[in-house]
């Protein structure tokens, strides 16, 4: 198969995984005046995606095996494209926080499978993650630049705005259509992993990955309404979480290719967390903004990427490939997924995001402690 045919393929796949997640957050404040929705509530719509990107990452490795990558990540983008397009008709919290559940579904199937997808067709050639991470990247920016200027275009319809982005979801099912009749279902027989891990590493890797999530689905839910109450406008909020998606471009697709190049993958982590932690810090001090999002952005922007990687790089086959990556971000999401709740009921007893902030800087130096014991060993997990 014509390898930027390949490429192309997962770009546009990648790409749905982030824009009905990060196209609420510049629109959350109209969203829950509308709908009046408690902060609690309106974290659900990210607490939910993220939680079923989870609990269903595991439902990637039956699929798989049932129909095929290929297949079953077509079945995933239309899943994405129900929920998104089905926006446009909301009228009720709770037909939102469907949509949520049903598009962190398809998300859940969809990541792990990508892993598989880069295993099978790019074996020798694993720099492509960066491709995948980009594209979530670049769909992030896009959707979170564009809602405020969608909502006003489309005569104030919140709900139109979100919708929008099921055009992505449909152009990638497309993208698949000619990979469907060679995607052949996988006889081989893989063992759904069990709940009851018995080795270490495979608990810290999903304590990394749940506290990175926690903490960049925190930041992507509550970053316009954090930096509104520092006295920045509704306009300007929605350029500072482009910002933030922005910088992680760059960052997200340099990372792996530095790790893969030269190595050092603990010195890397640390340096990202550390990002983290100033853009935290200068959160809670009530000043700069706009720095303390460069900050956040390089930090987000290299963590996800190398999390990413840890799989794809100890897998000996596809069928690894997206069983580790399946276990890692069914555990990882779903301890993530309390991040943005957690965040959203400490912003509502205090009526002040100071304490949530102090929250998410003790996930980051959980995180960091994870590092450390993770090191820079890479060794098949079994």
């Amino acid at each position: 198969m014509h390898f930027i045919y390949l490429v192309v393929v997962i770009f546009f796949i990648s790409l749905n995984l982030r824009p009905s997640i990060t196209s609420v957050g510049p629109l959350l404040d109209v969203i829950q005046t509308d709908l009046g929705m408690s902060g609690v509530t309106a974290s659900l719509i990210t607490t939910l995606s993220v939680f079923c990107m989870g609990l269903f990452a595991l439902l990637s490795i039956k699929l798989s095996v049932r129909l095929g990558i290929e297949k079953s990540l077509f079945v995933a983008m239309l899943l994405i494209f129900v929920a998104t397009f089905f926006r446009a008709f909301i009228n009720s919290s709770v037909l939102l926080l469907a949509t949520a559940l049903c598009s962190g579904i398809g998300i859940g199937i969809t990541g792990p499978l990508i892993s598989g997808f880069i295993k099978k067709y790019f074996p020798e050639k694993l720099s492509v993650t960066s491709v995948y991470s980009v594209s979530m990247v670049i769909g992030a920016a896009i959707a979170s630049s564009l809602s405020v200027p969608l909502f006003q275009k489309l005569k104030g319809s919140w709900q139109h705005a979100l919708s929008f982005w099921s055009i992505l979801a449909f152009i990638a099912a497309l993208s698949l259509l000619p990979l469907l009749r060679k995607g052949k279902t996988n006889k081989t027989v893989i063992a759904i992993p069990s709940l009851r891990i018995t080795n270490k590493r495979v608990y810290l890797f999903m304590l990394f990955f749940g506290c990175m999530a926690a903490i960049f689905y925190s930041i992507t839910a509550w970053l316009a309404p954090l930096v509104q109450s520092m006295g920045i406008s509704h306009s300007q909020s929605g350029f500072i979480l482009t910002l933030f998606t922005a910088i992680q471009i760059p960052v997200s697709f340099l990372m792996p290719v530095l790790v893969s190049k030269i190595g050092g993958r603990k010195t890397w982590l640390l340096v990202c967390s550390l990002s983290e932690l100033i853009g935290i810090g200068l959160l809670m001090g009530h000043s700069l903004p706009w720095i303390a999002t460069i900050f956040l952005g390089i930090g987000a922007g290299g963590l996800f990427p190398l999390a990413l990687l840890i799989p794809i790089e100890e897998a000996n086959s596809e069928e690894e490939a997206t069983s580790w990556s399946a276990m890692m971000q069914f555990g990882g999401f779903m301890f993530g997924s309390l991040g943005p709740m957690l965040f959203g009921l400490t912003a509502d007893v205090f009526d002040n995001f100071t304490p949530a902030l102090i929250v998410i800087m003790g996930t980051a130096f959980l995180m960091i402690f994870t590092i450390f014991k993770i090191g820079n060993k890479i060794s098949p997990i079994k």
